[in-house]
């Protein structure tokens, strides 16, 4: 036997299978070979081990593992030179280096090298859940957990690219074809097994890395706006006493309905205190004076904050840590006292307001008591969200943040089941990290970190699509987290519940023609009755095509057009505050229909484009009451009504470099512009968002 241990240079990709004794690899190797048509590397230490044995009874012993590894690597180079593509090799040098570890407690430098430097594209390591069949040569199937873990930390600890393969032989066949197929594509594209690696650890389908590239490379398409929606032209305009009825509806038909609210409230609160980092980023109280500071960088918000700094919900807080920290505090001069107050409100030392979820901060102060959105949307919630005494509440959460939650709802729900009568069930969910998308430079290279792994973002409130999804339940109020008021609780309420009572008419109205399609009870001259009612009541434009076709086309077309999620938004009146807004939009098949448009998705070098968005008389303030279930009662899959082309390419500076990435299409824009969809006009009282600090000022957030 040649005594080498040098690997065969090759680009035939190489899938090396790793794991304890009886974990399936042969089994595996030999599917895979027969898959992919290729050859499969068997273990040496098998035949090798098996002759010994039967020649004299002789186990293996330490001295036996040098001459394994030179078998095995002789083995693996023949069979290199007959592969196809692909090499599946049962067994490898790391394997031979760990078993020498493990039962003989030390590893051949000669051999501990060589396996140190084999390298394969990927590893598939075999899980433990498979039966542990005897034969002459394995030891017990006691301690395979053990062993197990000591394989798992050797890939780690080597930096070896690896995939835990798990399940019955089927399953695992099924998983590691899926997984090949995509590494080969990978390969093609100049990804490496650590950058494949990481997306699959990170749950990122690879088509959907390729589609983002593809995207960022190309750019998207902006929004062809036909017209703003207005008053009578696309939204739907109430008066009080309507509101009052359709709210009234709601409430007679609730008791027999599952009801959720849903909260996006991801991530920290960094842009609500984004002038002030600023402003402690820049200043040095040793060298200028504040007002020299706002006057140079021309900063309007700083001064607001400075003069109403008492008004705000945290102040007394702030400043009784301020005592506690500088006993001389109240000496200090004006400057002093305000900088010392910013810098403490930012600090991680101290409140660190801007690293923590909005939800659980200060935002209002009661005779009694602080508030923060997670009381206010408790309050909210068993107001309108609430059947049979049972109110359920969702938020969307930072996993970072879930314990600062949980906390603050320990706080206060407790005090807002006793005062209303109502239990609320809370449940919690993570923004998918599958979701995220991966970032190119001006070049079109992917941004990589330090030690060169690639850098994700997270893919925008988009993505929560999937978890409203999960939520089983027949109305879903869709809230932000920062879209709280001070008081007039019962006035928000009216019109929630105004808006949900809306939703159930039209959904009724359109099960009732689904049921009767489906029971094949409508005739050919209650067409123009539905039709009507697409135009007038869902906005839905049809064209005169829909007169050429067949009675059984017509009907078939109907029911695609009705048998959608069903929103209903409340818009208020656009008093300048940036965001979307409702338009009728032209799509690339030129169809007309009612979307939320971002500024951000309009051209706005298109002077035509630019004049329209301008015309806007409205914004939508998230306000939305949904329905996800169809006429059967069964949750639609929400992912088919996605419009894919109505995402976002975000621009930002990273460490001097302009790196693009794609944001998913909106939650309540792109995310669902192929619903059903009615836009309402509510007043502005529902809409009191807290975009900065300095929001915490305006009368929907100070004392009554």
């Amino acid at each position: 036997m040649e005594k080498n241990l040098r690997q065969q240079k090759t680009t035939i990709i190489k899938i090396a299978l790793f794991g304890p004794e009886s974990t399936g690899k042969t089994t595996l190797a030999k599917q895979l070979a027969a898959y992919y048509e290729t050859e499969w590397v068997p273990e040496f230490a098998r035949d090798y081990l098996q002759q010994k044995w039967e020649e004299n009874q002789h186990i293996c012993v330490a001295d036996d593992m040098l001459p394994i590894a030179y078998g095995q690597t002789a083995l693996e180079n023949e069979k290199l030179s007959s592969a196809v593509k692909y090499l599946f090799c049962d067994t490898n040098l790391m394997v031979t280096k760990v078993f020498s570890e493990v039962y003989y407690g030390f590893c051949d430098p000669i051999l501990n090298e060589a396996a140190l430097e084999h390298e394969y594209d990927l590893f598939f390591l075999t899980d433990i859940d498979v039966p542990w069949e005897k034969d002459d040569l394995r030891d017990t199937p006691d301690g395979r957990e053990t062993v197990f873990s000591v394989f798992k930390q050797t890939l780690i600890d080597t930096k070896k690219p690896f995939i835990t393969l798990s399940g019955d032989k089927e399953s695992r066949l099924a998983k590691a074809v899926s997984i090949i197929d995509n590494l080969s594509i990978a390969k093609e594209r100049g990804f490496s097994s650590a950058d494949f690696v990481q997306l699959y650890d990170h749950g990122i389908p690879f088509e959907n890395v390729i589609k983002q590239f593809k995207i960022l490379k190309k750019g998207i398409a902006k929004s062809n706006l036909i017209s703003p929606a207005t008053v009578n032209n696309g939204i739907l305009s109430l008066s009080e006493t309507d509101f009052k009825e359709k709210a009234l509806f709601y409430e007679q038909q609730k008791a027999n309905l599952k009801i959720n609210k849903f909260v996006p409230a991801s991530g920290a609160a960094t842009r609500m205190f984004k002038f002030l980092k600023a402003f402690l980023n820049e200043f040095d109280i040793e060298k200028e004076s504040i007002n020299a500071y706002i006057n140079s960088k021309k900063n309007k918000e700083l001064p607001i904050f400075i003069v109403a700094m008492e008004k705000f919900p945290f102040f007394k807080a702030v400043d009784k840590k301020l005592k506690a920290i500088y006993p001389d505090f109240e000496a200090l001069d004006r400057q002093h006292k305000n900088y010392y107050f910013i810098k403490a409100l930012l600090s991680s030392e101290h409140f660190d307001f801007a690293n923590k979820p909005k939800a659980v901060l200060p935002f209002h102060k009661y005779k009694t008591h602080i508030a923060n959105p997670i009381e206010e949307h408790l309050n909210e919630c068993v107001h309108y969200a609430s059947e049979n005494q049972v109110s359920n509440l969702h938020f969307t959460v930072s996993e970072i943040h879930q314990t600062l939650f949980e906390e603050a709802v320990e706080l206060v729900k407790g005090k807002v089941e006793s005062s209303s009568g109502v239990q609320i069930d809370i449940s919690y969910s993570y923004q998918c990290k599958s979701t995220d998308s991966i970032g190119i430079d001006a070049k079109n290279k992917f941004v990589r970190d330090k030690e060169g792994a690639l850098v994700f973002r997270p893919g925008g409130h988009g993505a929560l699509i999937k978890n409203l999804s999960e939520l089983d339940a027949d109305i879903i109020f869709i809230k932000n987290i920062d879209n709280v008021i001070q008081n007039h609780i019962e006035t928000i309420a009216l019109y929630k519940k105004g808006l949900a009572g809306i939703l159930l008419e039209i959904q009724q109205k359109v099960f009732g023609y689904l049921k009767a399609i489906d029971k094949g009870e409508i005739k050919e001259n209650q067409i123009d009755e539905i039709v009507q009612f697409l135009m007038q009541k869902l906005n839905i434009e049809m064209t005169d095509d829909l007169n050429k076709f067949t009675f059984e086309n017509k009907i078939n077309k109907i029911k695609e057009l009705l048998d959608r999620p069903i929103r209903v938004c409340g818009m208020v009146k656009n008093e300048g505050e940036p965001g979307g807004g409702p338009f009728w939009v032209r799509d690339e098949k030129g169809l007309v229909s009612l979307q939320i448009v971002e500024a951000s998705q309009v051209d706005l070098e298109n002077k035509k484009q630019a004049k329209i968005l301008a015309e806007s008389t409205h914004f939508n303030p998230v306000d939305l009451v949904c329905a996800i279930k169809n006429y059967k009662n069964q949750k639609f899959d929400l992912n088919q009504f996605v419009d894919e082309k109505a995402g976002f390419i975000v621009e930002k500076s990273a460490e001097g470099k302009t790196v693009k990435s794609y944001e998913l299409p909106g939650l309540w824009n792109g995310s669902m512009a192929n619903w059903l969809t009615i836009f309402v006009a509510v007043p502005l009282i529902t809409f009191n968002p807290v975009k900065t600090v300095n929001d915490l000022l305006k009368p929907a957030h100070q004392p009554q």
